[in-house]
Parts: structure tokens; sequence; C-alpha cells
């Protein structure tokens, strides 16, 4: 079925106006989005599909790192976590600064985008596992400095979190608040959607721009030959360099949006299985293709959302529930994952080149 819908959208890329088309009623489509899913399914699902939107951009970033350079980093959320606490005590009563996010969201990625070069300086000559290993200790080691930072000076407040951050507020327009325009009755979970929108759709711009720039087949090189990369003149610590900071900054930016979205932040948020999670999403979508990516994204946040149903299902059948719902959902979501894995393992949607090249193999 899924074999069978990729390649119809293959034919329609041959027509231009068939392809316009479908942007504007896939325009269209995302602007109504959140008004139909909350008639639908409830304005919590609305939230979801914020949360989704920031999955988005992460996957994104790590797309960046894994797919387009083909360097496996297992500490991605600790970009994440550090754009979030900036963002945190710089628009909270901690500092008591409160600046405005425009300013913020800024600062967080040029901050990350330190701290990507600082984690890919070291490690420019470690592949495979070794890799894995170093940046998975680098996500931890973020997520044990903010859970401890609270003494002799208190810094990150410690396990307790920040809390009170201010939402995003634009001109007199907070997003905190419900606003009517007209007939429509806009309320935060709606506001934060299109403000999250407007921004996944850039990334996914710059994304598309550096995938097909020269920095982008050099990252690509280096995926397929470190060797016969730097036989033909790239820079390969360089352009390690930048994708590790191209990447970094697309998660403080996502990490900015989670803080102000939330109004809270704790260590707990950026644990080894937020990392794991971006990650699966990456490879399950398809591996340094975009399209691919953005599906698994939107597969990996939706669907652990759909399971949690199986406890009043269970409830519905058997009178009681048997198996702990938390449980039987972490265990269908890996049954599936490992089924998508052996039917499907160059992803959902591939690249045309990685699908030729499985084809081959």
């Amino acid at each position: 079925m899924i074999t069978h819908l990729l390649t119809n959208f293959q034919h329609l890329k041959r027509h231009p106006y068939a392809v316009w088309i479908g942007f504007i009623f896939i325009g269209i489509a995302l602007l109504l989005l959140p008004f139909i899913t909350e008639v639908t399914l409830g304005r919590s699902w609305v939230r979801i599909l914020d949360f989704t939107l920031l999955y988005i951009m992460l996957a994104l970033g790590l797309n960046i790192v894994v797919g387009f350079t083909g360097l496996l980093d297992l500490g991605y959320v600790a970009f994440f976590a550090v754009g979030a606490y900036l963002y945190a005590l710089f628009a909270s009563p901690h500092f008591d600064l409160h600046l405005p996010f425009w300013a913020l969201l800024p600062l967080g990625a040029l901050v990350t985008c330190i701290f990507g070069i600082l984690l890919g300086s070291p490690t420019l000559r470690l592949r495979g596992d070794y890799l894995a290993i170093v940046t998975l200790g680098f996500g931890e080691i973020i997520r044990i400095f903010l859970n401890n930072l609270n003494t002799p000076i208190n810094i990150t407040n410690g396990p307790q979190g920040l809390n009170m951050i201010d939402p995003i507020k634009i001109a007199d327009f907070s997003l905190n608040q419900t606003h009517k325009i007209s007939s429509i009755v806009l309320v935060s979970v709606h506001n934060y959607y299109y403000l999250f929108l407007i921004l996944a759709l850039l990334i996914i711009f710059i994304s598309i721009r550096l995938e097909n720039s020269r920095i982008g087949r050099a990252w690509m090189a280096i995926r397929e030959d470190e060797v016969a990369a730097e036989c033909m003149g790239i820079n390969t610590r360089n352009m390690k360099l930048l994708a590790f900071a191209m990447g970094a900054s697309f998660g403080g930016i996502s990490g900015g949006l989670f803080a102000s979205f939330q109004g809270f932040v704790s260590p707990e948020s950026f644990n080894l299985m937020e990392s794991i999670m971006i990650l699966c999403m990456v490879v399950l979508g398809g591996i340094g293709h975009i399209p691919g990516v953005i599906l698994g994204a939107v597969l990996l946040s939706v669907l652990p959302e759909m399971l949690r149903y199986i406890g009043p299902l269970e409830q519905a059948l058997f009178g009681r529930v048997i198996v702990d719902p938390a449980d039987l959902r972490m265990l269908l979501f890996g049954l599936i994952m490992v089924l998508i894995m052996l039917l499907r393992p160059a992803g959902l949607w591939p690249s045309s080149s990685r699908r030729q090249d499985l084809n081959n193999d």
C-alpha cells in the first residue's frame, strides 16, 4: 500500500501543475488541521500536533548529522536540553531577566551551535560504535549537570526544574492566551501550532537547500566514503564540525520553543530515551531523506499516543486490565518497529539512491 502511494507520488512529480495544486491542498489542510483535530479527537490532540512539529524540527536536525554525514549521534537530546534551559533561565523568575523570545531563540541556536562544535571537536577521528558511545556520554553528562547545578550556586534549580517560564509574546499578542479573530477563536494550542508550523517549514526549507548545496554533497561524500572524500579535496574536519553545529542549532531552537510551550522544564524531560526516539524517527522514515524523516517524526509522535487507548480497550473487552497499559504500549511499539525494519530496512520512505543501494546488495 505504501509503495503504491509513493509510486503515484513519483508520477505526480512529472506534472508541475499537479505538484503546485498538491502544495495548495496540503497548505489548506495544515491550516485547518488543528480545528478539524479539535472537533474530531479533542483539544488534547491539538497539543500532540504541537509536539509533532517540535519532533519534526528535532528529527531534521539529527538528520543532518546521521542522515547526511553518516555520524551516529546518541546524545542529540543534549542540544534540546541546552536550548530549553537557556530559554527557561532568561525568561523566568529564576534570574528575573524575562528576555523576549526573538532574542532568546537566536541565542539558543548560537549557544547550542557552540556546544555542537565542542562535541564534534574531540570525536572527529571516531566512527561507528565508538562515536555513538561518546555522544551518548555527552548527552548523559548534560542531563546530570542540569540535575546537580543547584549547589553551591543555584543555576538550574536541580531536579525541581524551572517553572513559570514566559510564554512567547509577539507585540501584544501572547500565544498563551485565547484570541478571537473575526469569528475564529484561537486558543493557546492553536497559537503555538501556527508558530511551530512556520518554524518547521523554515527548517524544512533550510534542510532542502543544504541537501542540494555543495555543503550537502560534501556531507554525503563523507557518509559514503570519508577517505575518498578527503582525497577529493573535501575538508572532512570542517564539514563534520559544521554538521554537528547545524544539527545542534536546530535542536536549540526546538528546545526554546518547548520551554515556552510547556512553561516548565526539568532534567527528566531530556533522558536517553528521547535521543533514541528521535533517532528512530530518522531511521524509520528513511535516513537522509527529508520527506521520509518528516513521515517518521509524525508516525512516532502520534503512534505512542494512539496506543494509550489499549487500557480502556482491555477494560471494555475483558472487564479488567490484564496487562499494564504502559508496558503493553511499549511492547506493541517495539514490535511495530521490529516489523517495519524487517519488511522495509531502508525506512518507510527512503531516498531513491538508498533504495537502489539496498537492492544492489
